[in-house]
Order: structure tokens, then C-alpha cells, then sequence
């Protein structure tokens, strides 16, 4: 038997790299996979409707079930129109992955308004738009067994900043928010969601130049350290019935690794008795806060602080 016998899963941007992982991975496991993929370049343009449709081909000649979509993830119509999809075909919907998702690198004083608009509206837009309307159906149709499950797809490049990548950070950093939201507001009829920030040798990734991989000492892309595999083995588990006690988390996938990222809470706190004198919080602030920025990462994740004045 396979850990998801049974269940039905759609996911966004599953004809390459990540995306198609997970869809195949899900289809050897026993689920049913609507494969949504527009086909486009890295950068968003263009568009291949036999992408979508390869994979899901490659699943079926394997034994399992799957059917192609090829809608822009962004589009108000397509959230409603994959999630009928999956029931018109499958009966049903279980799991949402959106992984879906394009690059416009510039330094931010290069980066133009289109540059900023296309990658924060295929990627937060698109969460958005395919997370509501499985929210509606999840809602509708809530599971006795509470298996119903969002995965979503955030980057180390918003958790950790990336030079040039402004726009994409800041979609990623949405994505993590959007996730926080979800899992409050759908535990009730339960739903899970979830954000994985991978590291893996995508399409995506290859449009950063050899020598700025070797500066940060990548692996070699065919390293199996650097497999989308890794990633997909982690969405397997966090689609499957175990993972119900894990909502509203950010986790990685780095390697053979698995990373368990910290909810944001306060670190250090100063107090007053009341308004606040500049110098007087100046000092506070420089005596208490600064230690901990000026520390190296971990002391961010471990110090809990309080002061007060």
C-alpha cells in the first residue's frame, strides 16, 4: 500500500523540477495528481501546454492517474476550475501543493515595476488564488479523518534576503504570512498548511551563473545532494494522514536535511513606565537590542531577552 492510497493531490507547477517530483512521487505513493503547469520560461513568458501533460502521461504509462491542466495558477478562474477538475476526474480533493513559480533577478535599483509585479503575482497571487478556493472546498467537504492538507512553497531567499532578489523575497516572505493565516483560520475543518523552503537544482536555480554558484559552494547540480527528490520525500510526508499534528510551519529541505524553522516571537523586550525620552531608548535599545543583532545567527533563534527601564 502507499502512504497516499487513495487521496487526491493537485499541484501547480508540476511538470519540472520540484513540482514534478512531488506529482510523481505522489502518483507512486497511490494518490490521483491533477498536474497544473503553464509551461512558460523561468521568467514567466511564454507557454508549452505539453509540459503538464508529459508528466501526467509519464504517471499513467506507470500504472497510476493523472490528468494535465496547463491555466496560469494566477488567474482568478483557475483556483475553482483545477479544484473541479479534481473532482470531475478524481471525485474528489485532498491535497493542494502550490509550487509553481517563476524568477526576474535584478538588483532592486534595476528592477522594474513589471519585473516586481510578474514574480510577486505568480507567487503569492497564485497561493492566493488556488489556496482559497481549496479552502472553500476543504470548508464544504470537511474530512472525518482531518487529512486535507496545503503545501506551500516559501525560499531561503525571503527567509534569509537575497541581493537580487527583492521581488522574489518578499513574495516568498508573503507566501510564509499567507501560511501562518491558513493554518489558523482552516484547522477548524481539518485542514493543515504548511511552507517548505527547499534547496534543490531547479530550472530556476540554474539561472544563477556558475560563478556565483561556486562562491557560495554549491554541489554540483547532478549531486544527489541537490535533488528535487529530497524535497518531494518531505511534501510526501507532510501530505500524508501522520503529518496532522504539523500546521502553520515553515520547514526546510537542504540535502539529506530537514530544518524546523522558528515562529517569529519577540527576542529581547525593553520596558518603560511610559512615552519613551529618545536617549533613554536610545540606551535601552543599544544595550540590550544590539548585542543580540550584532551576535552571530544562532544567538537570533536561541536568546530570549527582557529588560527593563
Amino acid at each position: 500500500m502507499g502512504v497516499l492510497d487513495g487521496r487526491v493531490a493537485i499541484v501547480t507547477g508540476g511538470a519540472r523540477g520540484i513540482g514534478a517530483a512531488i506529482a510523481t512521487t505522489f502518483a507512486r505513493e497511490g494518490a490521483a495528481v491533477v498536474v497544473n503547469d503553464l509551461g512558460g520560461a523561468t521568467d514567466g513568458t511564454g507557454a508549452d501546454v505539453s509540459a503538464a501533460e508529459a508528466i501526467a502521461a509519464e504517471i499513467r504509462e506507470s500504472g497510476g492517474r493523472a490528468v494535465a491542466d496547463s491555466s496560469d495558477v494566477a488567474e482568478t478562474a483557475t483556483g475553482d476550475k483545477l479544484i473541479q477538475l479534481a473532482v470531475d476526474e478524481f471525485g474528489k480533493l485532498d491535497i493542494l501543493v502550490n509550487s509553481a513559480g517563476i524568477l526576474r533577478d535584478r538588483m532592486v535599483f534595476n528592477m522594474t515595476d513589471e519585473d516586481w509585479d510578474s514574480v510577486i503575482r505568480v507567487h503569492l497571487r497564485g497561493h492566493f488564488v488556488n489556496s482559497r478556493a481549496a479552502a472553500a472546498y476543504f470548508r464544504n467537504n470537511r474530512s472525518e479523518s482531518g487529512h486535507h492538507r496545503i503545501i506551500n512553497f516559501t525560499s531561503h531567499s525571503g527567509l534569509y534576503g537575497s541581493p537580487g532578489q527583492a521581488n522574489y523575497g518578499s513574495a516568498k516572505m508573503g507566501i510564509v504570512g499567507l501560511t501562518y493565516s491558513l493554518a489558523q483560520g482552516l484547522s477548524r475543518y481539518g485542514v493543515t498548511a504548511n511552507a517548505i523552503a527547499p534547496a534543490a537544482a531547479t530550472r530556476l536555480v540554474n539561472t544563477v551563473p556558475e560563478e556565483k554558484k561556486a562562491i557560495q559552494g554549491r554541489p554540483a547540480d547532478d549531486d544527489p545532494s541537490r535533488s528535487p527528490q529530497n524535497v518531494a520525500d518531505l511534501a510526501l510526508y507532510m501530505a500524508s494522514e501522520k503529518a496532522g499534528w504539523l500546521t502553520g510551519r515553515v520547514v526546510e529541505s537542504r540535502a539529506f536535511s530537514v530544518g524546523l524553522f522558528p515562529n517569529p516571537e519577540p527576542i529581547a523586550t525593553v520596558e518603560n513606565e511610559g512615552p519613551w525620552e529618545f536617549d533613554n531608548l536610545a540606551d535601552q535599545l543599544e544595550r540590550t537590542f544590539r548585542p543580540l543583532a550584532d551576535g552571530p545567527p544562532e544567538t537570533l533563534f536561541s536568546s530570549q531577552v527582557k529588560a527593563q527601564s
